[in-house]
C-alpha cells in the first residue's frame, strides 16, 4: 500500500464510523419516541381502567347504602311484628330475646359478661 492509499483508506474508515454513529443516534431517537408513545398508550389504557374501576366502586357503594337502608327498614318492620305478636299473645316481657325473662335494667347480663379465663 502506498501513502495515498493509506490516507484514503483512513478517511473512508472515519467517514464510515461517523455514518454508523449518526445511524445509531437516529435509531436511539426513534426508539425513545416509540417508548414514549408506548408509555402514553399504556397511560391512556391505565386511565381508562382506573375510570372503569372507579365507576364500579361507586356503584358498589350505592348498592351497599341501599342494602343498609333496606336492612334497617326490615329490622324496624320485624320489631313491630314481634311487638304485635307478643301483644296478641299477652306477653309483656322484654321485646329483645337476648335478655332473660326475669332480668332487670342495670343488672349484669350474662350475655355481656366477660368470658372466664381458662
Amino acid at each position: 500500500m502506498t501513502l495515498g492509499e493509506t490516507s484514503a483508506l483512513d478517511l473512508a474508515v472515519r467517514r464510515l464510523d461517523r455514518a454508523v454513529a449518526q445511524l445509531e443516534l437516529r435509531l436511539a431517537a426513534r426508539a425513545s419516541q416509540g417508548v414514549a408513545q408506548t408509555a402514553a398508550a399504556a397511560g391512556d389504557l391505565f386511565d381508562g381502567e382506573a375510570a372503569r374501576l372507579k365507576a364500579e366502586l361507586d356503584a358498589a357503594r350505592e348498592r351497599e347504602r341501599a342494602l343498609e337502608e333496606a336492612g334497617a327498614q326490615a329490622s324496624v318492620a320485624l320489631g313491630r311484628a314481634i311487638a304485635e305478636i307478643r301483644a296478641a299473645l299477652g306477653d309483656d316481657g322484654p321485646v329483645n330475646d337476648d335478655h332473660p325473662a326475669g332480668a332487670r335494667p342495670g343488672q349484669p347480663d350474662e350475655l355481656f359478661d366477660e368470658p372466664e379465663e381458662a
